[in-house]
């Protein structure tokens, strides 16, 4: 039986609906679940009128516009897709027109806002044939290109409004924020016509006075023409909004060897700490000119690693026990004995690591080194994936808002808020 509507004096709406039991529990369930879609989509049909006019002229931006009548519209909702008749308004000069309905109920391509959000959440959380399986197995049938649109349509929204809104961490309350670690690095995704490109992920950590990770804000980009300029632009813009909102922090920058990296942390940090573990990869691929035998090279590096974490001085000390070492090793340990030299020469000013430790400063880069994983490789890397760099973009534009705790909610409280303007979109390639 259809779901029924009934308008109540006080405003509300009663939506009623009848299903019939069966004898198999799924089967029951599968049927109070189309019945409830049902319910949802006429409940959402109604809530939608709400933001229509009655027709008369309006004013848009010192323009009179006036209505060409009311046209029939689907519009896709969580439970199904409902069919709305709304006026559609233009000008006397004709020109593009404009739907009263769409800008204040805030819908987006051809969806509700919920719809939108849901679409464009599980597309960057899953791939998109995942996306489409999620929804039909909660009894929504979405067509994957039509998630794919919907979904760089939000992705547009959120690129767009990037220099207006400001997003801010939420902590807990009393929460204070004593020290800011940033993190840069970058991994690689596989693209149709190129080949496999760099791209960029950065971290803003906070830490609080027991130096716990209280949040941390993620940055991806894809390749551009700039190289790596929109990626750090987009750093100094979350990273401005932060240090406006905890002044008083310390700021810190923790990384690995990339010299470009170290360039833009050195203007935006007082400490600069090499990356603890990648030391430890290099001072495993020299522990054989160490020491002859598994057990007595595994017991240099164990010291050696406890010596640079604890000791005052230990890194110039480590550099200078590598460097005597290398004129009698031979081939391929020759060529690790010194790359060491060169990389312990480079950052021996960054190995301060009994220091940082002691004042509570972050030594190891596993955040940013997971951000590359869990934000770029879980996504852009799987079986057989090829990118287009728009859909990358779209992709880890959606991927760092969802990761970044709070900023999900934050975006679609501000589209509720202020809305957005009228999205063109070229063809998906």
């Amino acid at each position: 039986m259809a779901a029924l509507s009934r308008s109540n004096p006080d405003g509300s709406i009663t939506i009623s609906f009848t299903f019939v039991p069966s004898a198999c529990m799924i089967e029951s369930e599968e049927r109070i679940q189309a019945a409830l879609h049902e319910a949802g989509t006429l409940a959402t049909g109604i809530s939608l009128e709400h933001f229509d006019t009655d027709g008369t002229p309006i004013q848009l931006g010192g323009t009179t516009l006036t209505s060409k009548g009311e046209f029939p519209q689907g519009y896709q909702t969580p439970y199904g897709e409902v069919k709305v008749s709304r006026h559609v308004y233009q000008s006397s000069q004709g020109g593009a027109t404009y739907c009263p309905l769409e800008a204040g109920a805030r819908i987006v391509r051809t969806a509700t806002p919920l719809f939108a959000r849901q679409a464009a959440f599980k597309y960057g959380a899953m791939n998109s044939t995942l996306a489409v399986a999620d929804f039909a197995e909660h009894g929504r049938k979405i067509a994957r290109s039509y998630l794919q649109d919907l979904a760089g349509d939000v992705a547009t929204i959120a690129a767009d409004k990037e220099a207006l809104w400001r997003y801010t961490p939420e902590l807990s309350p009393g929460e204070k924020v004593e020290t800011i670690s940033l993190g840069v690095d970058g991994t690689c995704a596989l693209f149709c016509e190129e080949g496999y490109r760099h791209v960029m992920v950065g971290t803003i950590a906070l830490y609080n006075e027991r130096h716990e990770r209280v949040h941390t804000t993620y940055v991806a980009r894809a390749p551009s023409e700039e190289g790596k300029g929109a990626f750090f632009e987009k750093m100094d813009q979350e990273f401005a909004v932060i240090r406006q909102r905890f002044p008083q922090a310390r700021v810190c920058g923790v990384a690995d060897g990339a010299h470009d990296h170290w360039l833009w942390l050195k203007e935006r940090t007082k400490w600069q700490v090499v990356d603890f573990w990648h030391v430890s990869e290099y001072l495993a691929a020299v522990a054989p000119a160490m020491a002859k035998g598994k057990v007595a090279q595994q017991c240099w590096l164990d010291e050696a690693c406890h010596r640079l974490k604890h000791e005052q001085g230990a890194a110039s000390r480590l550099l200078e026990e590598i460097n005597d070492v290398m004129p009698r090793s031979r081939g391929a340990l020759a060529e690790a004995v010194r790359r060491a030299v060169s990389y312990f020469t480079n950052h021996l000013a960054r190995m301060d690591y009994w220091f940082h430790a002691a004042i509570g400063l972050p030594i190891g880069s596993g955040i940013t080194e997971a951000a590359c994983k869990c934000v770029v490789k879980e996504r852009l890397c799987g079986s057989g994936m090829k990118w287009q760099v728009p859909g990358v973009r779209d992709v880890l534009l959606l991927r760092t808002m969802i990761k970044t705790e709070g900023r999900w909610s934050q975006f679609w409280s501000k589209v509720s808020r202020f809305g957005f303007a009228s999205l063109t979109r070229p063809t998906r390639p």
